[in-house]
């Protein structure tokens, strides 16, 4: 059967379970190993770290104080389209996250334009994450020994400076390199070792943390909130304006509920597991990164955050005058943040096995090890990928692409649900729903997002535009022709 082109632009998958499970000759299948602990414990790992360890740099000199008001709504707007995601991972357990999600309700093209919003979100929070590791392992090192790596050996050649970028030769980031490569090492073992050694490392982020907020309400000031909003400075607008700048740039430290979704094919009872640790995975972040922002705001004035390197570790060396609890928290970081870049590649390998076993992707991207059941071509690529942009490119380049990207797909997923609900009608499976019907919860976290995504910077928003050229141009070129429902179409 021939299809116009808008047919084939809006044509979906199947949605039933049966249909997910679906494999193209020669693709491989993934193994389901995981149960919902460490299916929980993957939302965490890929969530807490992120925010608080780097982004207090970046946040606080946007909006003072009230950088607290900006994690609160960040997680308001995570937490309405948490609810989208639990109804359409029950409805949907598939890996791909809300790009499988949006191939079933939407249609292919959006989806594929989801799939490279994805990516860019994925592979930049990896970067970003392995990036800032790379400061607390100095810190770590300093503390530890007294030494610490040359700064040609831990600075990235492309720096943003006071004329714009800048290019400094002979510069070169090894430290994110080498995280990226022993995160490839696990991760090409196998899905049940790399779940189980970030459950591992999740506990001890959780530990640290608690560590950290006890002895920072020891130097905790009352002052340090006064003002509570920052008045207009050279990183922009202060009071609410600066309070929804710095929104957005935290707002990628919630990717981790797109991860837990990514995981869909490899769960145990997916339909049961993937919306309770989605859930679950939300509360737990927000009440950490609630009660570390406080007492870290607390424990230092706001205009200290700044360019602060492993800003928590030295908070705690200021309130202590002691070396040992910044050593401690350090070393906490340099574990924890393994375990952030960990899943965040993990999960933008799961999405692009999703997209090549659609077709829309070459096939190498599907194929997995009979052994490990792990996409080993795929985890490569994205690793060579991931660490050439971690040891090259500056950090700030990339925090507010990570939270446009992961915006787009939340508005998404927010679309899709009440698409979801009127497409499977009363034959619809019972199981988790949004409350308040199909239209409340979906249109307020689409408010919500778009009104972070407004605080976003205006080069954000040119190179977003950039790459969604790129993804438009892949898809008419290679998605469109190579799709699997095209076969299937032009077969029937």
């Amino acid at each position: 059967m021939n299809l116009t082109l808008g047919q084939k632009l809006i044509r979906t998958k199947p949605t039933d379970r049966g249909a997910e499970h679906t494999h193209a000759p020669g693709a491989g299948r993934l193994g389901r190993s995981i149960g919902l602990f460490p299916l929980t414990m993957i939302g965490v790992g890929a969530t807490i770290g992120t925010g608080i360890f780097f982004t207090m740099v970046e946040a606080v000199p946007k909006a003072g104080p009230s950088v607290i008001l900006s994690f609160m709504m960040a997680a308001i707007t995570a937490g309405l389209t948490a609810l989208c995601y639990a109804e359409l991972s029950f409805r949907i357990p598939a890996a791909g996250s809300s790009y499988s999600f949006a191939y079933a309700t939407v249609g292919e093209f959006a989806a594929f334009i989801m799939a490279f919003c994805l990516l860019l979100e994925y592979g930049l929070a990896a970067s970003a994450t392995a990036i800032g590791w790379s400061d607390y392992l100095n810190n770590f090192l300093s503390n530890a020994i007294g030494w610490k790596i040359p700064e040609a050996l831990r600075s990235p050649m492309i720096v943003s400076g006071a004329h714009g970028v800048e290019l400094r030769a002979g510069h070169i980031n090894l430290p994110p390199i080498l995280l990226v490569v022993l995160c490839g090492a696990l991760l090409i073992r196998g899905t049940r070792e790399s779940a189980t050694a970030n459950a591992i490392m999740v506990l001890i982020k959780l530990a640290i943390l608690v560590f950290f907020v006890a002895i920072a309400f020891w130097g905790f000031d009352i002052d340090n909130f006064h003002p509570f909003f920052n008045g207009p400075s050279s990183h922009g607008p202060g009071g609410l304006v600066g309070v929804t700048a710095a929104a957005g740039t935290v707002f990628f430290s919630f990717i981790g509920l797109d991860t837990v979704a990514t995981a869909g094919e490899e769960v145990r009872d997916p339909t049961r597991n993937v919306p309770k640790a989605i859930l679950a995975a939300l509360v737990i972040v927000t009440v950490f990164y609630m009660l570390v922002a406080v007492a870290a705001i607390g424990a230092q004035p706001a205009s200290m955050f700044e360019g602060q390197e492993a800003g928590l570790s030295v908070i705690l060396q200021n309130v202590t005058g002691k070396a040992w609890p910044a050593l401690v928290l350090s070393a906490g970081a340099v574990i924890s943040v393994f375990s952030v870049t960990l899943v965040t590649i993990y999960g933008q390998t799961r999405i692009l096995y999703a997209i090549s076993r659609d077709g829309l992707i070459p096939k190498t991207f599907q194929k997995v090890h009979p052994r490990t059941l792990a996409p080993v071509s795929n985890t490569i690529i994205v690793c060579i990928i991931v660490g050439v942009v971690a040891g090259l490119v500056d950090s700030s380049f990339l925090w507010d692409m990570v939270s446009m990207g992961t915006l787009t797909a939340f508005m998404v997923v927010s679309i899709a649900v009440p698409v979801m609900r009127k497409k499977e009608g009363v034959s619809a499976v019972k199981g988790f729903r949004v409350p308040f019907g199909p239209y409340l919860v979906p249109g307020l976290s689409i408010a919500a997002c778009l009104y972070l995504m407004y605080g976003l910077s205006i080069t954000t928003y040119r190179v977003f535009a950039i790459w969604m050229t790129v993804a438009v141009l892949t898809y008419f070129i290679y998605g469109i022709r190579n799709s699997r429902l095209n076969k299937v179409s032009a077969a029937v």
